[in-house]
């Protein structure tokens, strides 16, 4: 089963192909960069000045092809319900998820940009995210790539691969 990356928006491509290579590492399946989605403009909520994930993986499943797992990339603030903001969420039964650049950005800081950095991140979430996809759930390893980011320390102290406890659990 191969893996679409769903660029939403403009997304460098640069980060797209770094995100790639880090799935085909973790996974080792086949990749595929989608031509880019219009950013879906339903998903947005004024009040938060950001965009419901949830609804994201809606308009995502739409573009999904039946034996393939899809993975959308979009450079815009997203939030799950209870939550003040997430990288990415998942939705293990559609087998696809979304992750968002925004909050993995040095720039958001007050730092200057670091490309390197960013594709660190981004590869650590997109495997995060396709992980649970994968029939992982989180993990209490605080280096593991299933360990749940609550903060961007979090996303840099864990690795981009799975603990020798997740891995045998790894459902490819």
């Amino acid at each position: 089963m191969g893996i679409d990356l769903q660029p939403i928006g403009e997304i460098d491509s640069d980060v797209l192909t770094g995100i790639s290579a880090g799935l085909v590492s973790a996974f080792g399946n086949p990749v595929r960069i989608k031509p880019a989605i219009g950013v879906p403009e339903s998903s947005y909520v004024p009040d938060r000045n950001q965009y419901l994930a949830d609804l994201i993986l809606t308009v995502l499943k739409t573009h999904q092809k039946a034996d393939r797992r899809l993975l959308g990339v979009a450079d815009i603030n997203i939030y799950s319900q209870g939550l003040n903001f997430v990288f990415g969420q998942a939705d293990y039964h559609n087998r696809i998820g979304v992750i968002s650049l925004t909050l993995l950005k040095q720039e958001n800081y007050g730092l200057p940009g670091d490309l390197a950095l960013l594709i660190e991140r981004a590869q650590k979430e997109a495997v995060h995210e396709l992980g649970h996809t994968f029939g992982l759930g989180h993990c209490q390893d605080g280096t593991c790539v299933m360990h749940f980011s609550n903060s961007l320390i979090d996303t840099d102290v864990k690795k981009v691969y799975f603990c020798r406890r997740c891995q045998p659990k790894l459902v490819l």
